[in-house]
C-alpha cells in the first residue's frame, strides 16, 4: 500500500516537472517572437504593463504573435506603433459596471 502511495506521488512529480518544463518552453518562444516584433523601447512598454496586469500583458503577447503569424505585421513595431494597438485593445475592451440603487 505505502509502495503503491510512494509511485503515485513520484509519478505526479514527475508530471509537474513536464508542465513546468513545458510552461518554460512556452514563455522562451514567446519572448523570442516578441523580440522580433518589438523594437526594444515598445518591449520595455510591455515589460512595464506586464508588471502591472500580467493577464493583459500575456494577451497581449498572444495578439502580437497572432497578428505575426498571420503576416499581418510588417517589420518591428516601434513605440508608438505598439501604443496606437495598446489604445485599439483599450477601446475594445468595455466595463460594465452595474449599479443598485437604494
Amino acid at each position: 500500500m505505502q509502495e503503491l502511495l510512494q509511485r503515485q506521488l513520484q509519478q505526479q512529480a514527475q508530471e509537474q516537472i513536464q508542465r513546468q518544463l513545458q510552461e518554460e518552453q512556452i514563455n522562451a518562444q514567446i519572448k523570442l517572437i516578441i523580440s522580433k516584433i518589438l523594437s526594444p523601447k515598445a518591449r520595455e512598454r510591455l515589460s512595464n504593463i506586464r508588471i502591472a496586469r500580467p493577464e493583459f500583458a500575456r494577451s497581449i503577447e498572444i495578439f502580437l504573435i497572432q497578428l505575426y503569424q498571420s503576416g499581418r505585421l510588417q517589420g518591428q513595431l516601434d513605440d508608438n506603433k505598439f501604443k496606437e494597438i495598446l489604445l485599439k485593445l483599450k477601446e475594445s475592451k468595455r466595463d460594465i459596471r452595474i449599479r443598485r440603487k437604494g
